[in-house]
């Protein structure tokens, strides 16, 4: 299993002493189906294009954009596009995915999207997002995976889950909590941590004003067996945002750099 980073330039070459393969996010889509581009430093070649959809405009030619996007990937040797699309699938940005996935394939190439449009882009590796609140997180990608009809077109979107959830939570909706507020609750309460195998987390509880919280969290340990589970089952690939785990990286990706294939 291939394991990506995603970075900003500004943060490049502190995150290549971690991870060797990064998915640059420096792109985004501008006027006239353009792809604008942050500075890159010159050393920085391979790795994926990260493009993203927010704030973009209509794009008017998906073709254009797609050939802007096939010669940046030429001359800057990248293997592959990952869209890093927010914004509910339009048609706009359905189009431009779908004349891209072919278009990479052709060139040995890999297209890496978000599972709401993997309708719009047969072939292309499909993210699936690790933050699973409840049920049993390996049955969560096993369904996935026989969905798909195979692990091989699904990767990883590792999000660093820290949730507080007031209960009972029936809507299985919490409130998230930033790094800094989960190490602030932990200061204040001084709770008994225990992990979850079911949702390969971490969890606590505290009451409050009356009110009993559950609160669920990963960190180093409980992001790789995560990536274990994937690897095992034969999963393509996993990315992680540096932002989320840039506090946790010396003990995230050095079991990992090295490995190209499920263990």
């Amino acid at each position: 299993m291939q394991i990506y980073l995603a970075v900003t330039p500004e943060a490049s070459q502190e995150a290549l002493g971690h991870c060797r393969n990064l998915a640059h996010v420096a792109y985004r889509i501008g006027p006239g189906s353009a792809l604008l581009r942050r500075s890159l430093l010159l050393q920085n070649k391979g790795g994926l294009l990260s493009v993203s959809d927010r704030e973009a405009p209509f794009i008017d030619s998906p073709e254009d954009l797609r050939d802007a996007a096939l010669r940046e990937c030429g001359r800057r040797g990248y293997t592959g596009i990952l869209l890093d699309f927010e914004e509910p699938p339009r048609r706009d940005r359905t189009a431009f995915a779908s004349a891209l996935a072919p278009a990479l394939s052709a060139s040995r190439r890999t297209l890496y999207l978000p599972e709401r449009y993997a309708g719009a882009a047969p072939g292309a590796v499909v993210l699936l997002c690790t933050a699973v609140s409840g049920g049993s997180f390996s049955q969560y990608l096993q369904e996935a995976v026989a969905q798909a009809g195979g692990a091989g077109r699904l990767a990883l979107d590792v999000q660093r889950l820290r949730m507080d959830f007031r209960l009972p939570a029936r809507s299985g909706e919490g409130e998230s909590l930033t790094g800094e507020a989960l190490e602030a609750l932990m200061e204040r309460e001084h709770p008994a941590v225990f992990f979850s195998q079911d949702l390969c987390a971490r969890y606590f509880t505290y009451s409050r004003d009356g009110e009993s919280h559950f609160v669920l969290f990963d960190d180093a340990d409980t992001l790789n067996q995560k990536l274990r589970l994937g690897a095992g089952m034969g999963f393509h690939a996993a990315f992680f945002m540096w932002p989320e785990v840039r506090d946790i990286a010396p003990r995230l990706f050095g079991p990992w750099r090295n490995i190209r294939k499920p263990p």
